[in-house]
């Protein structure tokens, strides 16, 4: 794979189940950049990962050229920029539809997320959790509007708000199986859209086994304390 034409060393400091972490493997497949990737104990975080960011103390962290640049939107931008050797580019040049793919993307990051967290994570009851299944809901068919019959969000291209929503897609089942409900009845675009980009290799080898996900989901709710 491979090509670090802005040299380089590059290294991704990531944890395996971590849906951002997953948007800067696409990001970096997409674009056939060779990196080192060293997984972080969340529980026991390294000095690495302190050191280089010492703001958040979260993964995922890009690490290019000893220079960091942290958070996942912000990573998966930095690398559309710098790796651009084939002149193939994750967000769009013009103006305007670009700043759409911004808003969208952090639209997904602040609403999405977050709807999927209190999902799962749900401290507060039943009518915490029903509240958080609407929300979820009402922002995905937001987003099936937003895609309309189009392959991906940027139309024939698979680009920024592809990959910053697909990593969730592994974390669909655990969601569903948190509040007993099935995606597909409510959004079935959105659906047939993740299945799409499956096919692609830079997402296929990228994403987590959804099996493994809800394991682990379910020591964490151990570990923190929240029972069903």
């Amino acid at each position: 794979m491979a090509n670090n034409s802005n040299n380089n060393e590059v290294i991704l400091l990531d944890f395996w189940a971590s849906p951002y972490g997953m948007r800067a493997k696409i990001a970096l497949a997409e674009k056939g950049v060779t990196y080192q990737r060293i997984e972080q104990d969340l529980q026991n975080k390294s000095e690495l990962l302190l050191s280089m960011n010492p703001v958040y103390k979260c993964i995922p962290v890009l690490i290019h050229n000893n220079k960091p640049v942290c958070e996942s939107l912000f990573v998966v931008q930095y690398i559309d920029e710098v790796w651009n050797q084939n002149n193939t580019f994750l967000l769009p040049s013009e103006s305007y539809l670009r700043a759409q793919a911004l808003f969208w993307a952090d639209f997904i990051d602040k609403k999405v997320y977050e709807s999927g967290k209190r999902i799962i994570l749900n401290k507060k009851g039943a009518a915490e959790q029903e509240s958080a299944k609407k929300e979820f809901l009402e922002q995905l068919t937001l987003l099936e509007k937003m895609l309309g019959d189009e392959t991906y969000f940027g139309g024939d291209v698979f680009g920024y708000v592809d990959i910053s929503l697909i990593p969730l897609y592994n974390w669909f089942y655990t969601i569903q199986k948190s509040a007993k409900f099935n995606i597909q009845d409510s959004c079935p675009k959105i659906i047939k859209w993740a299945e799409r980009c499956i096919q692609r290799e830079s997402v296929s080898k990228s994403l987590t086994d959804e099996n493994k996900i809800y394991e682990y989901l379910c020591d964490l709710k151990i570990r923190l304390g929240i029972h069903e």
